[in-house]
């Protein structure tokens, strides 16, 4: 049984790929808009911990759909958290957004 001052295991996101990471880090920090798969998106994407982890949030612009996840820079190599949706959700949008010039 852990000890109350153990810390709570982390469950290994899944791997990327290059082609992934190459789409993850060419958007821009900051706050944009684009378009996914015939809708437009305000979106937003932060860096944190000296360039090691991000945050990716994107809203539906007149609709429900919501997109977000987290990236990590691990020694054993980048990590995919998507929040609570299927990480082929999150890839697919990073992969395919045409951001608004």
């Amino acid at each position: 049984m852990p000890k109350k001052t153990d810390p709570l295991p982390v469950p290994e996101g899944p791997s990327v790929d290059a082609g992934f990471l190459t789409a993850f880090h060419a958007l821009p920090d900051g706050t944009h808009k684009g378009r996914y798969a015939g809708r437009r998106y305000v979106w937003s994407k932060t860096a944190f911990r000296n360039g090691k982890s991000w945050k990716l949030v994107a809203d539906e612009l007149g609709g429900t759909d919501y997109i977000s996840l987290n990236l990590y820079a691990l020694a054993s190599g980048a990590r995919l958290y998507p929040c609570e949706m299927p990480a082929a959700k999150v890839i697919a949008f990073v992969r395919e957004l045409v951001i608004d010039q």
